[in-house]
Protein backbone atom coordinates (compact mmCIF):
# COMPACT_ATOMS: atom_id res chain seq x y z
CA UNK A 1 0.00 0.00 0.00
CA UNK A 2 2.70 2.01 1.19
CA UNK A 3 4.36 1.82 -2.54
CA UNK A 4 0.73 2.43 -4.39
CA UNK A 5 0.92 6.38 -2.17
CA UNK A 6 4.86 6.64 -3.14
CA UNK A 7 4.03 6.08 -6.91
CA UNK A 8 1.10 8.60 -6.84
CA UNK A 9 3.09 11.45 -4.94
CA UNK A 10 5.82 11.00 -7.31
CA UNK A 11 3.47 10.76 -10.48
CA UNK A 12 1.66 14.59 -9.00
CA UNK A 13 5.36 15.85 -8.35
CA UNK A 14 6.24 15.25 -11.78
CA UNK A 15 3.41 16.69 -13.71
CA UNK A 16 3.91 20.26 -11.63
CA UNK A 17 7.27 20.32 -13.37
CA UNK A 18 6.47 18.72 -16.17
CA UNK A 19 3.57 20.46 -17.54
CA UNK A 20 5.23 23.76 -18.09
CA UNK A 21 7.52 21.77 -20.18
CA UNK A 22 5.24 20.44 -22.01
CA UNK A 23 3.85 23.80 -23.47
CA UNK A 24 4.85 25.28 -27.07
CA UNK A 25 8.02 27.43 -26.74
CA UNK A 26 7.41 31.24 -27.38
CA UNK A 27 8.86 33.20 -30.04
CA UNK A 28 12.10 34.95 -28.95
CA UNK A 29 11.13 38.47 -28.66
CA UNK A 30 12.46 41.38 -31.00
CA UNK A 31 15.31 42.69 -30.62
CA UNK A 32 13.23 46.20 -30.86
CA UNK A 33 11.52 45.14 -27.64
CA UNK A 34 14.05 44.29 -25.76
CA UNK A 35 15.90 47.28 -26.24
CA UNK A 36 16.75 49.52 -23.19
CA UNK A 37 13.70 52.07 -23.32
CA UNK A 38 16.78 54.09 -22.20
CA UNK A 39 18.30 53.77 -25.73
CA UNK A 40 15.15 54.71 -27.40
CA UNK A 41 14.72 57.69 -25.89
CA UNK A 42 18.40 58.91 -26.69
CA UNK A 43 17.78 58.83 -30.50
CA UNK A 44 14.99 60.49 -30.38
CA UNK A 45 16.08 63.30 -28.33
CA UNK A 46 19.33 63.60 -30.83
CA UNK A 47 16.31 63.84 -33.56
CA UNK A 48 15.00 66.98 -31.40
CA UNK A 49 18.53 68.75 -31.11
CA UNK A 50 19.29 68.04 -34.70
CA UNK A 51 15.67 69.47 -35.88
CA UNK A 52 16.18 72.49 -33.22
CA UNK A 53 19.44 72.74 -34.74
CA UNK A 54 21.48 72.75 -31.14
CA UNK A 55 23.75 70.42 -32.69
CA UNK A 56 25.09 70.19 -36.01
CA UNK A 57 24.66 67.34 -38.52
CA UNK A 58 28.34 65.69 -37.94
CA UNK A 59 27.41 65.39 -33.97
CA UNK A 60 24.12 64.15 -34.79
CA UNK A 61 25.26 61.11 -36.84
CA UNK A 62 27.87 60.21 -34.82
CA UNK A 63 25.56 60.13 -31.99
CA UNK A 64 23.00 58.07 -33.55
CA UNK A 65 26.10 55.86 -34.47
CA UNK A 66 26.93 55.13 -30.96
CA UNK A 67 23.51 54.70 -29.64
CA UNK A 68 22.82 52.10 -33.01
CA UNK A 69 25.63 50.20 -31.65
CA UNK A 70 24.25 49.89 -28.57
CA UNK A 71 20.92 48.93 -29.42
CA UNK A 72 22.30 46.25 -31.47
CA UNK A 73 24.75 45.14 -28.60
CA UNK A 74 21.44 45.26 -26.49
CA UNK A 75 19.54 42.69 -29.08
CA UNK A 76 22.48 40.32 -29.64
CA UNK A 77 22.67 39.64 -25.64
CA UNK A 78 18.71 39.03 -25.29
CA UNK A 79 18.57 36.59 -28.38
CA UNK A 80 22.02 34.65 -26.81
CA UNK A 81 20.50 34.77 -23.47
CA UNK A 82 17.16 33.16 -25.00
CA UNK A 83 19.00 30.50 -27.19
CA UNK A 84 20.80 29.25 -23.75
CA UNK A 85 17.52 29.30 -21.38
CA UNK A 86 15.55 27.54 -24.38
CA UNK A 87 18.18 25.09 -24.63
CA UNK A 88 19.98 23.73 -21.67
CA UNK A 89 17.39 25.02 -19.35
CA UNK A 90 14.75 22.85 -20.70
CA UNK A 91 16.93 19.67 -20.75
CA UNK A 92 18.47 19.96 -17.38
CA UNK A 93 14.53 19.98 -16.10
CA UNK A 94 13.63 17.45 -18.62
CA UNK A 95 16.62 14.66 -16.92
CA UNK A 96 15.48 15.71 -13.44
CA UNK A 97 11.62 14.45 -14.15
CA UNK A 98 13.06 11.49 -15.32
CA UNK A 99 15.71 10.51 -13.63
CA UNK A 100 15.08 11.94 -9.75
CA UNK A 101 11.96 10.30 -9.42
CA UNK A 102 13.44 6.77 -10.53
CA UNK A 103 16.69 6.83 -8.86
CA UNK A 104 14.73 7.86 -5.66
CA UNK A 105 12.31 4.71 -5.83
CA UNK A 106 15.63 2.89 -6.58
CA UNK A 107 17.17 4.06 -3.48
CA UNK A 108 14.31 3.84 -1.03
CA UNK A 109 13.81 0.04 -2.20
CA UNK A 110 17.44 -1.17 -1.57
CA UNK A 111 17.97 0.85 1.39
CA UNK A 112 14.43 1.92 3.00
CA UNK A 113 12.57 0.08 5.74
CA UNK A 114 8.47 -0.09 4.36
CA UNK A 115 7.57 -2.17 6.69
CA UNK A 116 8.35 -0.04 9.30
CA UNK A 117 5.96 1.88 11.22
CA UNK A 118 6.83 5.47 11.31
CA UNK A 119 6.68 6.55 15.46
CA UNK A 120 3.33 7.77 16.33
CA UNK A 121 3.13 11.56 16.75
CA UNK A 122 1.95 11.10 20.23
CA UNK A 123 4.87 9.39 20.99
CA UNK A 124 6.97 11.84 19.71
CA UNK A 125 5.49 14.69 21.42
CA UNK A 126 5.85 12.52 24.90
CA UNK A 127 9.35 12.04 23.97
CA UNK A 128 9.59 15.83 23.17
CA UNK A 129 8.05 16.86 26.46
CA UNK A 130 10.18 14.32 28.31
CA UNK A 131 12.82 16.14 27.08
CA UNK A 132 11.95 19.35 27.64
CA UNK A 133 11.29 18.36 31.28
CA UNK A 134 14.50 17.11 31.69
CA UNK A 135 16.38 20.10 30.54
CA UNK A 136 14.00 22.55 32.69
CA UNK A 137 15.34 20.76 35.66
CA UNK A 138 18.64 20.78 34.61
CA UNK A 139 18.46 24.58 34.20
CA UNK A 140 16.98 24.85 37.68
CA UNK A 141 19.86 22.80 39.20
CA UNK A 142 22.74 24.80 37.33
CA UNK A 143 20.72 28.49 38.61
CA UNK A 144 20.31 27.07 42.11
CA UNK A 145 24.16 25.97 42.09
CA UNK A 146 25.25 29.01 40.18
CA UNK A 147 23.76 31.23 42.72
CA UNK A 148 24.72 29.51 45.77
CA UNK A 149 27.32 32.21 47.55
CA UNK A 150 28.95 29.04 49.22
CA UNK A 151 29.80 27.60 45.29
CA UNK A 152 27.29 25.11 45.91
CA UNK A 153 27.99 21.53 47.19
CA UNK A 154 29.96 19.33 45.31
CA UNK A 155 27.00 16.45 44.97
CA UNK A 156 25.41 18.79 43.29
CA UNK A 157 27.44 19.89 40.81
CA UNK A 158 28.69 15.82 40.02
CA UNK A 159 24.99 15.12 39.24
CA UNK A 160 24.65 18.27 37.05
CA UNK A 161 27.82 16.91 35.20
CA UNK A 162 26.37 13.57 35.03
CA UNK A 163 22.77 15.12 33.57
CA UNK A 164 24.73 17.27 30.81
CA UNK A 165 26.36 14.31 29.74
CA UNK A 166 23.74 12.11 29.48
CA UNK A 167 22.38 14.96 27.21
CA UNK A 168 25.05 15.05 25.27
CA UNK A 169 26.76 18.23 25.96
CA UNK A 170 30.26 17.27 27.12
CA UNK A 171 31.27 20.87 27.47
CA UNK A 172 28.90 21.53 29.66
CA UNK A 173 29.99 18.45 31.75
CA UNK A 174 33.24 18.95 31.88
CA UNK A 175 32.54 22.98 32.80
CA UNK A 176 30.46 21.15 35.84
CA UNK A 177 32.60 18.09 36.78
CA UNK A 178 36.06 21.39 36.69
CA UNK A 179 33.93 22.79 39.58
CA UNK A 180 34.45 19.69 42.01
CA UNK A 181 38.05 19.28 40.48
CA UNK A 182 39.37 22.15 41.78
CA UNK A 183 37.86 21.47 45.52
CA UNK A 184 39.40 19.90 48.05
CA UNK A 185 37.16 17.14 48.12
CA UNK A 186 37.52 16.18 44.70
CA UNK A 187 37.98 12.33 44.32
CA UNK A 188 39.61 9.55 41.35
CA UNK A 189 36.01 9.85 40.49
CA UNK A 190 35.78 13.33 39.68
CA UNK A 191 38.66 13.63 37.81
CA UNK A 192 38.19 10.26 35.42
CA UNK A 193 34.92 11.57 34.86
CA UNK A 194 35.94 15.30 34.02
CA UNK A 195 38.72 13.51 31.35
CA UNK A 196 35.40 11.32 30.20
CA UNK A 197 33.83 14.48 29.17
CA UNK A 198 36.68 16.15 27.97
CA UNK A 199 37.34 13.16 25.94
CA UNK A 200 33.21 12.61 24.19
CA UNK A 201 34.04 16.60 23.93
CA UNK A 202 36.88 16.18 21.29
CA UNK A 203 34.96 13.19 19.50
CA UNK A 204 37.68 10.56 21.56
CA UNK A 205 40.49 12.81 21.02
CA UNK A 206 42.54 12.84 24.49
CA UNK A 207 43.66 16.62 24.80
CA UNK A 208 46.72 17.57 27.00
CA UNK A 209 44.40 18.80 29.45
CA UNK A 210 42.12 15.71 29.34
CA UNK A 211 45.03 13.89 29.93
CA UNK A 212 45.87 15.97 33.23
CA UNK A 213 42.80 14.76 34.84
CA UNK A 214 43.51 11.37 33.86
CA UNK A 215 46.74 11.61 35.58
CA UNK A 216 45.49 13.14 38.98
CA UNK A 217 42.24 10.48 38.94
CA UNK A 218 45.34 7.67 38.60
CA UNK A 219 46.64 9.49 41.23
CA UNK A 220 44.31 9.26 43.90
CA UNK A 221 43.19 5.92 42.85
CA UNK A 222 45.93 3.63 40.79
CA UNK A 223 43.11 1.21 40.35
CA UNK A 224 40.20 3.60 38.85
CA UNK A 225 38.82 1.69 35.61
CA UNK A 226 38.06 4.56 33.77
CA UNK A 227 41.24 6.35 34.46
CA UNK A 228 43.19 3.51 33.32
CA UNK A 229 41.49 3.43 30.22
CA UNK A 230 41.76 6.35 29.35
CA UNK A 231 45.38 6.74 30.17
CA UNK A 232 46.23 3.73 27.70
CA UNK A 233 44.15 5.61 25.13
CA UNK A 234 46.22 8.41 25.68
CA UNK A 235 49.44 6.56 25.50
CA UNK A 236 47.65 4.87 22.14
CA UNK A 237 46.92 8.37 20.90
CA UNK A 238 51.08 9.44 21.33
CA UNK A 239 52.32 5.92 19.69
CA UNK A 240 52.57 4.16 22.66
CA UNK A 241 50.67 1.23 21.94
CA UNK A 242 52.74 -1.32 23.49
CA UNK A 243 53.24 0.14 26.77
CA UNK A 244 49.49 1.29 26.60
CA UNK A 245 48.68 -2.89 25.84
CA UNK A 246 50.69 -3.71 28.69
CA UNK A 247 48.77 -1.17 31.11
CA UNK A 248 45.69 -2.77 30.07
CA UNK A 249 46.89 -6.38 30.57
CA UNK A 250 48.56 -5.46 33.89
CA UNK A 251 44.94 -4.13 34.92
CA UNK A 252 43.30 -7.65 34.09
CA UNK A 253 45.47 -9.65 35.68
CA UNK A 254 45.29 -7.97 38.78
CA UNK A 255 41.54 -8.27 38.68
CA UNK A 256 40.11 -9.91 41.68
CA UNK A 257 37.13 -11.66 40.21
CA UNK A 258 35.08 -10.63 36.93
CA UNK A 259 33.79 -6.96 36.86
CA UNK A 260 32.01 -5.08 34.10
CA UNK A 261 34.95 -3.04 32.82
CA UNK A 262 36.81 -6.18 32.28
CA UNK A 263 34.85 -6.65 28.53
CA UNK A 264 35.60 -3.11 27.54
CA UNK A 265 39.64 -3.62 28.37
CA UNK A 266 40.00 -6.28 26.72
CA UNK A 267 38.16 -5.15 23.69
CA UNK A 268 40.33 -1.94 23.89
CA UNK A 269 43.45 -4.19 24.58
CA UNK A 270 42.80 -6.34 21.40
CA UNK A 271 42.33 -3.39 18.76
CA UNK A 272 45.49 -1.89 20.00
CA UNK A 273 47.00 -5.21 19.67
CA UNK A 274 46.01 -5.84 16.81
CA UNK A 275 48.28 -2.99 15.52
CA UNK A 276 51.14 -4.01 17.08
CA UNK A 277 51.11 -7.68 16.29
CA UNK A 278 49.46 -9.31 19.15
CA UNK A 279 47.22 -12.19 19.43
CA UNK A 280 43.48 -11.73 20.19
CA UNK A 281 42.69 -12.11 24.26
CA UNK A 282 39.52 -12.92 25.22
CA UNK A 283 38.01 -12.37 28.84
CA UNK A 284 38.32 -15.79 29.77
CA UNK A 285 41.87 -15.51 29.90
CA UNK A 286 41.50 -13.41 32.88
CA UNK A 287 38.18 -13.62 34.39
CA UNK A 288 38.42 -17.36 35.88
CA UNK A 289 41.94 -16.63 37.18
CA UNK A 290 40.63 -13.60 39.47
CA UNK A 291 37.80 -15.76 40.50
CA UNK A 292 39.52 -18.35 42.16
CA UNK A 293 39.23 -16.00 45.52
CA UNK A 294 35.56 -14.07 44.71
CA UNK A 295 33.25 -16.80 44.48
CA UNK A 296 32.72 -20.16 43.13
CA UNK A 297 33.25 -21.34 39.40
CA UNK A 298 30.85 -23.57 37.22
CA UNK A 299 33.35 -26.47 38.23
CA UNK A 300 33.05 -25.51 41.90
CA UNK A 301 28.88 -25.46 42.18
CA UNK A 302 28.22 -28.50 40.57
CA UNK A 303 30.92 -30.18 43.10
CA UNK A 304 28.91 -28.95 46.15
CA UNK A 305 25.70 -30.25 44.68
CA UNK A 306 27.32 -34.04 44.66
CA UNK A 307 28.22 -33.35 49.10
CA UNK A 308 26.71 -34.15 52.83
CA UNK A 309 25.15 -31.10 53.95
CA UNK A 310 28.26 -30.73 56.52
CA UNK A 311 30.66 -31.02 53.80
CA UNK A 312 29.23 -28.89 51.88
CA UNK A 313 28.84 -25.93 54.32
CA UNK A 314 32.50 -26.23 55.58
CA UNK A 315 33.00 -26.13 51.25
CA UNK A 316 31.22 -22.91 51.47
CA UNK A 317 32.75 -21.29 54.37
CA UNK A 318 36.18 -22.32 53.18
CA UNK A 319 35.47 -20.13 50.12
CA UNK A 320 34.13 -17.58 52.42
CA UNK A 321 37.70 -17.82 54.53
CA UNK A 322 39.68 -17.49 50.75
CA UNK A 323 37.46 -14.29 49.99
CA UNK A 324 38.00 -12.73 53.35
CA UNK A 325 41.93 -13.23 53.56
CA UNK A 326 41.91 -11.78 50.14
CA UNK A 327 40.28 -8.92 50.75
CA UNK A 328 42.85 -8.01 53.93
CA UNK A 329 45.51 -7.78 51.38
CA UNK A 330 43.07 -6.25 48.86
CA UNK A 331 41.14 -4.02 50.93
CA UNK A 332 39.94 -1.36 47.97
CA UNK A 333 37.79 -4.28 46.38
CA UNK A 334 34.26 -2.72 46.52
CA UNK A 335 32.85 -5.59 44.30
CA UNK A 336 34.58 -8.21 46.81
CA UNK A 337 32.87 -6.80 49.69
CA UNK A 338 29.84 -6.48 48.71
CA UNK A 339 30.15 -10.47 47.76
CA UNK A 340 31.81 -11.01 50.88
CA UNK A 341 28.43 -9.59 53.05
CA UNK A 342 26.20 -11.36 50.91
CA UNK A 343 28.27 -14.60 51.46
CA UNK A 344 27.65 -13.64 55.69
CA UNK A 345 24.21 -12.80 54.78
CA UNK A 346 23.69 -16.13 53.86
CA UNK A 347 25.50 -17.94 56.21
CA UNK A 348 23.23 -15.97 58.56
CA UNK A 349 26.27 -14.60 60.40
CA UNK A 350 24.57 -10.83 61.05
CA UNK A 351 27.47 -9.37 62.24
CA UNK A 352 30.68 -9.94 60.00
CA UNK A 353 27.70 -9.13 56.95
CA UNK A 354 26.90 -5.87 58.29
CA UNK A 355 30.81 -5.11 59.10
CA UNK A 356 31.38 -6.37 55.20
CA UNK A 357 28.62 -3.73 54.07
CA UNK A 358 30.27 -1.05 55.80
CA UNK A 359 33.52 -1.28 54.41
CA UNK A 360 31.53 -1.59 50.84
CA UNK A 361 29.70 1.31 52.03
CA UNK A 362 32.85 3.54 52.85
CA UNK A 363 34.45 2.31 49.36
CA UNK A 364 31.35 4.14 47.61
CA UNK A 365 32.22 7.35 49.84
CA UNK A 366 34.14 8.15 46.56
CA UNK A 367 31.91 7.27 43.63
CA UNK A 368 28.89 9.06 42.07
CA UNK A 369 25.53 9.74 43.94
CA UNK A 370 23.59 7.74 41.62
CA UNK A 371 25.82 4.63 41.52
CA UNK A 372 22.88 1.47 42.07
CA UNK A 373 25.52 0.43 44.59
CA UNK A 374 24.36 3.03 47.27
CA UNK A 375 21.39 1.70 47.11
CA UNK A 376 21.83 -1.98 47.11
CA UNK A 377 24.45 -1.20 50.64
CA UNK A 378 21.57 0.98 52.17
CA UNK A 379 19.11 -1.42 51.98
CA UNK A 380 20.91 -4.15 53.48
CA UNK A 381 22.71 -2.45 55.83
CA UNK A 382 18.88 -1.61 56.78
CA UNK A 383 17.51 -5.00 57.04
CA UNK A 384 20.76 -6.03 58.75
CA UNK A 385 20.35 -3.48 61.80
CA UNK A 386 16.09 -4.18 62.43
Amino acid sequence: MIFVWMGLLTLIAVAFVAFPLLKKEQAPTSAQDSTPAVLVDQLDEVQRDLDRRVISNSEASAAQQEIKRRILAAARRTVSGQTVENTSGRVGLWLAVLFVPLLAVVYYAFMGSPEISSLAFADRQAERAEQEKITELTDKLYARLASDPEGGPSEGWMLLGQTYYRMGEYSRAAAAFETVADREDATSATFSMLAEALVSAEQGIVTPKAETAIDKAIALDPTNPAGVFYKSMAMAQKGEEQAAYELLLSSLEAADGFASWMEVFVAQANQIGEKIGQDPISLTDYAPMANGGAGPTAEDIEAAGEMSAEDRSDFIRSMVERLAARLEENPEDLEGWMRLANAYKVLGEKQNAVSAYEQASNLLADLAANDPRHQIVEQALSELKE
